[in-house]
């Protein structure tokens, strides 16, 4: 087939005209600029024939007429790209082609695809239809494509002069909709008019399952839809819904408007208009969305929320929440009024934007009441802890490190709340100073010397909330810095051997310190008189607190190996770590430091206390101490047979993680030089149950008050250690899936990870929207999982020992928690879910949960039961999924407040 450049001008003359018409020539499938030139072949001839040129519209006009030099401008002046899979035929005298079979029609930026296509150049207009197939099904139906916006069709008709269409049984998506219309008018400005059609979110293109229907309807693209009077049919059945009139927005960006509330009445809170309000699209960075709840009996809440994104750059969101909730009548004994909030910070910087710096947010702050009477996640109801924090952080070569951080911990059951504002953290890498820069041979012993440097300073403050925002609370505020430099220097000792020698430096700096001294004045406390008392002053004032310890540690490993070439245990492995330490740390409540102090108490007595008791970073020991410590590490493995393994045959078996005793002898102490004897272990079974246990020795005796004395358990009991206090803790977590009975689980895991990474690239899900996921998983549906259940169970006992008048008393504590939940795909459209836990305690049911949903394609229903509990209700709900038509809905619920 020639390119165009190899097409050659020739000129149509009548009795070729009539051959032509008579011959019924086939063209070749090309792509030309029609009708300057045409290449074809004949049916009886099979040969190409060359003629001159002229244009094929003034040469069929003029019949023998020659054309002249400077040809005439047709209406359709572009390049025209063609294409059929069966045939192309054109008809020369009535200014026709024909397209067969897969046809494609490209005209600037319009496309047209139908089974068959009709050109006519006389009018400048196409036609296009599809064509019944041997069962009679229509196939090929026209689609046609201009600027982005496309129409399906049984038939079609376009005029490329005026730029309108009429169109029949059409159906174009529109936004997140679909329009569909027996008689569709295009017009030249892209605006189009429907005759009898209908709206709807529903993909079913043939048959949707529910539609706004009208009979007049003007749409404007990328703007909205606007139709006459419309009503509801679900299933082609018409409903009594109807409006006066319909618009739809169709535009792919964002765009202000009202949010509509919904509506109902609570037992306790009266008629109520929930979530509604105004969204603001402030620009394409930069959202606000204005929602609020209002009750006829006075609660009311406010709910803003902001979100921006920079490509590239960061992304972010800022919620806010402030609810009044009154439950009762005011005057009676069940009236209760609350005043709560909630702040929501996130804010994620991409990893691309600045790979030296980096700032994040992540604050959330909670009144202590309002997880209580306000909706909230599952996960949010059940935590009594969180957390915020707004850090940056930067770094100079990968060197030297800062990080700059403020932070809050909140505990809404103890009413307790820890802010730092700010904190500064500062580190630089280990430093060798002793080391060669071009070093020959073997390293000396000496260039192993390392040093390490980091500073913290921080300013705290741990007050229940309440006292939070008066107006002294920023005044009780602890502050200071601390600079810690450790010193090591690592050596082999006979091969096998570390010693590791250090020196750790620790400066504290704080800006006040404390005076007591004592009072014989009378306070009066209620009812209680007190006669002389310890007071104690501030005094402001610049300290540097310093101190130091001196250590040395040697350990090393024994390894030991048995094996067996026959029977279930193949091999035995034994790994025995010993430790021995000794540490030194000076007298620093010696006078000379000045870090201790002392007063003389009401019954002449002098008491000494340090001067940093209770600051931010403690204070420096009082006591000399040069304690030499001792510890012993074991890990117990063996070998089994594995069929598994194609490889050995054998897999690893742990019985024993860690198995360790610890304990020291203090040589500055003149009694009761012995620590506790610690003991302690770990270790996994069955994959699912972990086991850890610790408990304390004590080696010296009581006396009858319970306290201890100079005399070892041996020479009073003839025991060698006494118990004072065990724990075991046991944790099973059991997931089951059906992908764990499946034959082929490595085909399984590959296909998982393929969804996983196709979901973190697909371009439907943000990272916002992923993490949205990740936070509220009871609000989305994962129909990948067919079936699972999961059981968490855990247990504590603990065991503290006390002696009085040598009589043993054991405080036995157990606490045990078990936790359900599973889900089950009942058929591909069915999920149910459940969550429930048992209290050990209160022998009584935790908080559960039962959810059923039902994918009904375009709308979705669901289902939600907490049976009992502080959060009893239950909801139902049933809406389109397609957002454009979110308050297209009917729900039912009893709320937890109203029980």
């Amino acid at each position: 087939m020639p390119s165009n450049n190899d097409f050659k001008s020739f000129l149509v003359c009548p009795d070729t005209l009539k051959q032509a018409d008579s011959l019924k020539l086939r063209l070749v499938r090309d792509t030309l600029n029609f009708p300057d030139s045409v290449v074809y072949k004949t049916d009886s001839v099979h040969q190409e024939r060359e003629l001159p040129v002229m244009t094929l519209k003034d040469s069929l006009a003029k019949g023998d007429t020659i054309a002249k030099t400077n040809k005439p401008k047709t209406a359709i002046d572009y390049k025209v790209e063609r294409s059929a899979r069966d045939s192309i035929i054109q008809d020369l005298r009535n200014q026709k082609v024909y397209l067969y079979g897969d046809a494609v029609i490209i005209y600037g930026d319009i496309k047209l695809e139908a089974a068959y296509i009709e050109v006519n150049f006389e009018r400048n207009e196409v036609y296009a239809r599809g064509v019944p197939d041997s069962t009679g099904k229509l196939i090929g139906t026209p689609v046609f494509t201009e600027s982005g916006q496309t129409f399906e069709a049984k038939e079609m008709t376009y005029n490329f002069t005026t730029k309108k269409g009429l169109i029949k049984t059409v159906v174009t998506e529109d936004g997140q909709g679909f329009l569909h219309g027996n008689v569709v008018k295009k017009m030249d400005n892209d605006n189009i008019n429907i005759h009898t059609g209908s709206y709807t979110t529903c993909n079913n293109k043939e048959h949707p399952h529910f539609a706004f229907k009208f009979r007049k309807s003007k749409v404007i693209p990328d703007n909205k839809i606007v139709t006459g009077p419309a009503y509801l049919a679900i299933e082609g059945v018409p409903t009594p819904i109807a409006v006066p009139f319909g618009l739809f927005p169709n535009n792919s960006g964002q765009r202000s408007g009202i949010v509509i509330p919904t509506y109902g009445e609570s037992t306790n809170r009266g008629f109520y208009f929930e979530n509604g309000g105004f969204y603001w699209a402030i620009s394409d960075y930069v959202d606000l969305n204005i929602l609020g709840d209002i009750y006829t009996r006075g609660s009311w809440a406010i709910k803003p929320t902001m979100r921006y994104t920079k490509r590239y750059k960061y992304n972010g969101s800022f919620n806010t929440s402030y609810a009044i909730n009154i439950t009762g009548t005011e005057g009676t004994n069940d009236y209760r009024k609350s005043r709560d909030f909630r702040v929501r910070w996130t804010h994620r910087q991409d990893a691309k934007a600045r790979p030296a710096g980096r700032f994040s947010a992540d604050v959330f702050i909670v009144s202590s009441n309002f997880n209580t009477f306000n909706p909230v996640t599952t996960e949010n109801y059940l935590s009594n802890e969180f957390k915020s924090s707004i850090a940056y952080q930067t770094n100079w070569n990968n060197k030297y490190f800062l990080t700059l951080n403020a932070s809050h911990r909140q505990n809404t059951k103890t009413k307790m709340v820890d802010v730092t504002l700010p904190e500064m953290t500062f580190s630089v890498n280990r430093l060798y100073p002793l080391k060669r820069k071009d070093p020959v041979g073997r390293p000396k012993w000496y260039e192993e010397l390392n040093i390490n440097y980091n500073m913290n300073a921080r300013n705290s403050l741990s007050m229940p909330d309440s006292m939070l925002f008066k107006p002294d609370a920023f005044s009780k505020m602890q502050n200071g810095i601390q600079h810690n430099l450790p010193v090591n220097l690592p050596l082999k000792v006979f091969k096998y051997f570390t010693l590791t020698n250090s020196v750790r430096i620790t400066d504290r700096m704080y800006f006040n310190y404390k005076k007591r001294s004592w009072s014989n004045d009378t306070l009066f406390n209620g009812n209680d008189t007190i006669v002389g008392y310890v007071k104690t002053d501030t005094i402001q004032g610049f300290n540097n607190v310093v101190d130091f310890n001196l250590s040395t540690n040697l350990t090393t490993k024994l390894y030991g190996m048995v094996n067996f070439k026959k029977g279930p245990i193949r091999a035995i492995r034994h790994v025995f770590t010993p430790r021995l330490g000794f540490t030194y740390t000076p007298a620093f409540g010696d006078p000379y430091w000045g870090y201790y102090d002392s007063y003389i108490d009401g019954d002449g007595e002098e008491q000494l206390y340090s001067r940093f008791e209770g600051a931010i970073y403690g204070s420096p020991p009082k006591e000399k101490s040069g304690q030499i410590s001792f510890g012993f590490s074991n890990n117990l493995e063996i070998k089994v047979p594995s069929r598994k393994d194609t490889i050995s045959g054998l897999k690893k078996v742990v019985l024993i993680e860690d198995l360790s005793i610890s304990g020291s002898y203090d040589l500055a102490r003149d009694s009761l030089n012995f620590s506790y004897i610690t003991l302690s272990g770990r270790t996994r079974l069955f994959k699912n149950l972990n086991i850890q246990y610790s408990s304390s020795w004590d080696p010296y005796a009581l006396d009858s008050a319970g306290r201890r004395i100079n005399q070892f358990e041996w020479d009073v009991n003839k025991r060698l250690l006494r118990k004072s206090q065990s724990s075991w803790n046991f944790s099973l977590n059991w997931n089951l899936r059906q992908q764990d009975f499946a034959k082929d689980k490595n085909k399984k895991t590959e296909t998982g990870v393929e969804l996983q990474n196709q979901m973190k690239e697909s371009s439907f899900g943000s990272e916002d929207e992923l993490a949205e996921i990740n936070q509220n998983p009871d609000d989305y549906i994962d129909w990948t999982v067919p079936w699972s259940l999961t059981l968490n169970y855990s247990m504590r006992y603990s065991n503290r020992i006390s002696y009085l008048d040598f009589v043993r008393a054991d405080e036995k504590e157990i606490v045990q928690t078990l936790g359900v939940s599973g889900e089950v795909n009942i058929t591909p459209k069915w999920k149910f879910t459940f969550r429930t836990g048992w209290d050990f305690n209160n022998n009584d049911l935790t908080y559960t949960s039962i959810n059923i949903y039902r994918d009904l394609h375009c709308w979705e229903m669901r289902f939600s039961w907490i049976p009992l509990g502080a959060r009893k209700s239950w909801n139902f709900s049933i809406n389109v999924k397609a957002s454009v038509l979110q308050d297209l809905k009917l729900n039912k619920k009893k709320d937890f407040r109203d029980i």
